[in-house]
């Protein structure tokens, strides 16, 4: 059974009001599962707070000691020119850590699987040692060195079709023969890397503006697809991003809801192959609320499929 894993403090992170990463795309997405009716056939969990041992093995130790320095008690303050911590979201970014830890032990464990964790603030941006990117922590990075760590798995994947390349997992990743990475991303674009990695174990998809389903589909089918079945990743990890929707102002790229079903449908494939079904996915970007609630069950419907 799919467990949906989230925590209430990552409504208490605030970045200011006019930040596209609000509380209410968490709220959309939990409503749209109501009127799906999907919310009664989930297990849910609260997502535990990562500790600083976990963090340090995705992040540089001084770094994690950073963030925990500059948490203000009141008011805000700007790690990075769009990186901005309020008084809730040091706690906010350490159940968002947490979730994909708690998520790979489920999974590890026979307890649950697939995983989705709806948290906040994102990850994927986030480096070995720098906050970029709305990122602070990079979930999906720390739950795979966990996965890595705890449970001696030799080949995992992590796949990233946010909008926006996932510079943070690479940086955290590079080189390392154990994870392959998968990402697609618009391109010239924001972080405006990826397209000239000498990463050995990077497959990326650069995709042009006006990108539509079509060309993102046969991209993804000529690159991806076959990269993966090489590899046979033992467990897939999924940052799942949102914001390449026609609808999402974010960007450029021209995707559907149905886009975001079948590209899960078919990683769901792949993972029944090779990596025993295991699947944890991590919410990223999405910036409109009701376009990011529709593309987000789309995706879990698929998980559950």
């Amino acid at each position: 059974m799919l467990a949906y894993i989230s925590h209430p403090s990552c409504h208490d992170h605030d970045p200011g009001p006019l930040h596209p990463d609000t509380p209410e795309r968490l709220d959309a997405i939990s409503n749209q599962l109501i009127m799906s009716g999907l919310d009664f056939v989930l297990q849910r969990y609260d997502a535990p707070a990562a500790t600083i041992e976990q963090l340090a093995a995705a992040h540089d130790p001084e770094y994690v000691a950073r963030i925990f320095r500059e948490a203000p008690e009141n008011g805000s303050v700007e790690i990075d020119g769009d990186t901005v911590m309020s008084p809730g979201t040091l706690k906010a970014a350490l159940h968002a850590a947490g979730a994909g830890i708690l998520g790979v032990d489920l999974i590890m464990k026979g307890k649950a699987n697939p995983i989705f964790c709806a948290v906040r603030p994102p990850g994927h941006h986030a480096t070995r040692n720098t906050a970029m990117g709305f990122c602070l922590f990079n979930n999906v990075g720390v739950a795979a060195a966990h996965a890595l760590g705890t449970y001696n798995l030799k080949r995992i994947a992590i796949v990233d079709f946010d909008v926006h390349h996932g510079n943070g997992t690479e940086d955290i990743f590079h080189n390392d023969e154990r994870v392959l990475f998968c990402s697609s991303f618009q391109h010239p674009f924001y972080p405006f890397t990826g397209h000239e990695s000498d990463a050995i174990n990077l497959v990326d998809v650069p995709l042009k503006a006006g990108t539509d389903s079509v060309a993102f589909r046969e991209a993804i089918t000529e690159h991806w697809f076959p990269a993966l079945d090489r590899f046979k990743p033992e467990f897939i990890f999924i940052s799942a991003g949102f914001d390449a929707h026609v609808l999402d102002d974010m960007s450029d790229i021209e995707l559907v809801d149905n886009d975001y079903k079948w590209i899960t449908e078919e990683l769901m494939k792949i993972a029944h192959i090779h990596a025993k079904g295991r699947v944890l996915s991590m919410l990223e970007g999405g910036y409109v609320p009701d376009v990011l609630a529709r593309s987000a069950v789309a995706h879990i419907k698929a998980l559950m499929d």
